[in-house]
């Protein structure tokens, strides 16, 4: 029986920050893209006359929409005008080959593909590769191929529609992620998530009404989506780059003086490297927020010295939970004293999650003692699209288990010293070795093949392969490289090849040791990551 105190439940749906902004500061600047720029109150209207034409293109709701462009105001808007038309959107990574992009239209099913100029010359073969007819919105303003719809028009065109509402555990987006068995698997993200993130980022990374968020990392990325719901959360401003270059990034600072930005650590040391970099520069910024993989320490202490006036804050997650985990604030961030080596870590748990540190067999392990991370809260994943098993496996009972090995310590920071699952992070991009090792393995010249992360100063961490050629085949490096590059995304390419002659080590399950190939690669450090 409803009490007198009965409320309906909060629906926790990502189009509430949209209508927050457009009602507390309708006139406060929105986004600022080139030389467009709109308020709240602009982006709404637009944003419900385009989920208004997107519906007029015969979606249904719970159907999927696809984008695959570079960073602008356009794709943010796309992102809130799906959530109102009452769909959920497939973020499609823009260093994939035609093929993998085609895997992802096919396996989601999106029948709405918006595209920008950049990837317009991918459509074709995106095309011959997908299994199902597509419609095509074209992004920009020039040059528009006869076969796509135009961007501008659909919201000229449409009449605005009221917000659909998907609220809670109604999808809100397949983001995809590398795979373990040579194929993307889509983690399927609630409202509920994504509204939970908006608000433990807007918290965590400290982001206010009257701050500015620029978009520097790759928006398909969920780095980059943290930042996205936190900044929307707060009504910040929203500036954009169309993708990371480190001068277009220092100048676009200066020009606009956004005060939050987040990088993986490769772009920093390459901002920090450009010959346009000063400090001066840069003095807007509060807040620089690094995540997507580790930070080496030599490259953080550096940037401490560099960039005092800048409070750093690290966060720690994966695409299946939207993806925030914990955060290292800037206090912690301290080369001298008792919490100098804080710097370390990943940081402390956002507000509101449970973190477990497990054996093989998920009991919790006590402090100081190395296990899988898990983790549970109202930000999981649904699971994975359309592959039961795998998400078996990754979700038991409500705990996402993340495949990162770390120990806790006593006052509750996370110390991640080496990676369960059989992935390699190189520039803040997954790479799951499967996937290299499947392309590698059709080349004529291959018997076997292993692929393994080594550390890397640039990257954090590089693609090695180890090759057992067949008898009488010595492939080179060149050819096998230039073999992969047909098949996967540049960035999962392997950096180095090593031939040898002989068999690959194997458990007595027939598995490749891979802790014994990676073992010389990694000696005398700390930890197996980097």
């Amino acid at each position: 029986m409803a009490g007198p105190f009965a409320q309906e439940k909060h629906p926790m749906q990502m189009t509430q920050p949209l209508h927050s902004a457009a009602e507390a500061t309708p006139d406060k600047i929105a986004t600022a893209c080139g030389d467009r720029s709109r308020s709240w109150r602009e982006m709404r209207d637009r944003v419900s006359r385009l989920a208004s034409g997107l519906q007029e293109l015969g979606l249904e709701r719970g159907d999927r929409v696809a984008i695959l462009s570079m960073n602008s105001d356009r794709y943010l808007e796309t992102y809130f005008a799906t959530w109102w038309g009452g769909f959920a959107v497939v973020p499609m990574n823009v260093r994939w080959s035609a093929a993998e992009n085609a895997y992802s239209l096919n396996d989601s099913g999106a029948r709405v593909l918006l595209v920008d100029a950049a990837f317009a010359p991918m459509v074709p073969a995106i095309q011959s590769e997908t299994e199902h007819e597509l419609t095509l919105v074209y992004l920009d303003d020039e040059d528009r191929p006869d076969v796509m719809l135009a961007y501008e028009t659909l919201i000229a065109d449409a009449t605005p529609v009221a917000d659909a509402e998907m609220h809670g555990d109604d999808l809100a987006g397949i983001f995809y992620t590398g795979g373990t068995t040579g194929f993307p698997k889509g983690a399927m993200l609630s409202h509920q998530s994504l509204w939970c993130n908006g608000v433990f980022i807007a918290k965590h990374f400290r982001i206010e009404s009257e701050d500015g968020y620029l978009h520097a990392a790759p928006m398909f990325h969920l780095a980059d989506g943290a930042g996205s719901w936190g900044s929307s959360m707060a009504g910040a401003t929203h500036y954009f780059i169309p993708s990371f270059a480190p001068g277009l990034a220092i100048a676009e600072i200066e020009a606009r003086r956004p005060t939050h930005v987040l990088l993986v650590p490769t772009m920093i040391g390459m901002m920090l490297d450009d010959p346009g970099f000063s400090a001066e520069r840069l003095a807007s910024l509060k807040h620089l927020m690094y995540g997507a993989s580790p930070m080496p320490e030599g490259l953080l202490r550096r940037t401490l010295k560099e960039l005092p006036q800048v409070g750093l804050i690290q966060g720690y997650g994966q695409t299946e939970l939207g993806p925030i985990v914990s955060t290292l604030p800037p206090e912690d961030h301290v080369t001298e004293g008792p919490h100098a080596g804080r710097l370390r870590s990943a940081g402390r748990a956002v507000y509101g999650l449970q973190v477990r540190i497990v054996d093989d067999d998920g009991k919790d392990l006590p402090n100081g003692q190395v296990g899988e991370i898990a983790v549970k809260g109202p930000h999981t994943m649904l699971g994975y699209w359309n592959k039961p098993e795998q998400t078996a496996t990754a979700l038991k009972d409500g705990w996402v288990h993340t495949g990162d090995g770390a120990y806790r310590d006593d006052d509750g920071y996370l110390y991640i010293v080496d990676r369960l699952k059989d992935m390699i992070v190189t520039g803040g991009e997954n790479v799951f070795s499967a996937e290299v090792e499947s392309a590698i393995s059709t080349h004529p010249g291959v018997a076997a093949v292993a692929v393994i992360g080594v550390p890397s100063e640039k990257w954090g961490e590089a693609v090695h392969a180890i090759v057992v050629p067949k008898e009488g085949e010595t492939p080179s490096e060149e050819e096998i490289i230039a073999h992969c590059r047909e098949r996967i995304a540049n960035y999962k390419l392997p950096r180095s090849v090593e031939l040898r002659s002989e068999p690959l080590p194997l458990s007595g399950a027939g598995k490749v040791l891979k802790r014994e190939l990676r073992a010389p690669h990694w000696e005398g450090r700390e930890r197996g990551v980097n």
